[in-house]
């Protein structure tokens, strides 16, 4: 007998209520604890939606979220000015064609990679209050993260680009630590630069770092088994 399996991969779209929060939040217009209330809601109907089509294992949608991978910037000191453009560097395709938005010029670590917080220890805590069914976190996977290794911005604290992906790797460790401390069964390590490297575009300014494809397959992978090894307790998901 087959058994399948079907879970959110962990974004849903959030609603008009909550990106007009946002940017009510950014120009003053509500309360920190106004728009709390507003992104609970979020999280809370996220939940359900999943819970009323069956799923057995559901996320908060990352509603907290500017990006998927951003709670590590907005967790973390030493990555210097960014925006939204630097997760979203690229050319892509949706139903209105195609759309390029270029690298900033100025993205890169400048600082020691210094956590001020855990990155989604509180997203998982108020998910697992808010269902009975398995909670699942996701978390960026460290290749992710050379996109803010410069050679030019980055090398007073990291020289190398090793250098900069192993505190990458610690952080991780300590969420993942921290994670399995408040119960989590079921962590998602987000990889898609895997698949972008079939973009010969993306691929220059990967290997322009200085590893090779050869390299990023397999010292990516390496990066990925350091933050899940010894954590024998909890199910690993990944997201190419």
């Amino acid at each position: 007998m087959i058994t399948a399996h079907a879970d959110i991969v962990g974004s849903l779209l959030r609603p008009a209520e909550l990106l007009k929060a946002q940017n009510d939040l950014a120009t003053g217009c509500i309360s920190q604890a106004r728009f709390k209330e507003i992104e609970d809601r979020a999280v809370d109907e996220a939940v359900a939606l999943q819970e009323s089509v069956g799923l057995e294992i559901v996320t908060d949608g990352e509603m907290r979220r500017e990006s998927f991978q951003s709670q590590m910037t907005a967790a973390v000191n030493g990555f210097g000015e960014h925006g939204l453009d630097a997760f979203l560097w690229g050319e892509w395709h949706d139903e209105s064609g195609a759309h390029k938005t270029r690298r900033p010029r100025r993205l890169g670590a400048v600082g020691k990679l210094t956590p001020h917080r855990y990155l989604s220890v509180d997203e998982f805590v108020y998910l697992k209050n808010r269902t009975k069914r398995i909670p699942k976190i996701t978390l960026p996977s460290p290749g992710l993260w050379a996109n803010f290794w410069s050679p030019k911005y980055s090398k007073a604290t990291y020289p190398t680009l090793d250098a900069f992906l192993a505190d990458i790797v610690g952080i991780l460790r300590e969420e993942v630590a921290e994670l399995v401390r408040q119960g989590a069964t079921y962590i998602q390590i987000d990889a898609p630069h895997y698949g972008l490297l079939l973009d010969p575009q993306t691929r220059r300014f990967y290997e322009g770092l200085g590893w090779s494809l050869e390299r990023w397959l397999r010292g990516g992978v390496e990066l990925d088994n350091a933050v899940m090894k010894g954590f024998t307790d909890v199910a690993f998901g990944f997201h190419l």
